[in-house]
């Protein structure tokens, strides 16, 4: 089971986009995708087949999974995952004050 899942909301510990709040968009391996963080510009070439115009997009980058924390919405702050289980059910907790993070 994953530490840090999609629609997660976790918080930048560190890099450029430091502080930033956001939902996590998609997780690959150890790379993650948040909205809102590591912004970066891209050039496109325009593509007439899908109605697509060249130039230049800003779009989210993946950052390094170890940059990111969960995000504890009662404490506002960073917090780490622990595991429990309930009712035969494994899930994940916050490790500062236990509460749960999965839904039942």
């Amino acid at each position: 089971m994953r530490k840090i899942k999609k629609k997660d909301t976790v918080i930048f510990i560190a890099g450029s986009s430091k502080g930033h709040v956001g939902e996590v968009m998609s997780v690959s391996g150890n790379r993650v995708k948040v909205t809102g963080g590591n912004i970066v510009k891209k050039a496109v070439k325009p593509n007439p087949q899908l109605n697509q115009e060249g130039g230049i997009i800003s779009r989210e980058a993946a950052v390094d999974i170890s940059n990111i924390a969960i995000y504890n919405q009662v404490t506002n702050k960073a917090d780490r995952v622990g595991f429990s289980f309930i009712d035969g059910k494994k899930l994940r907790v916050y490790k500062s004050n236990g509460e749960q993070i999965d839904k039942i």
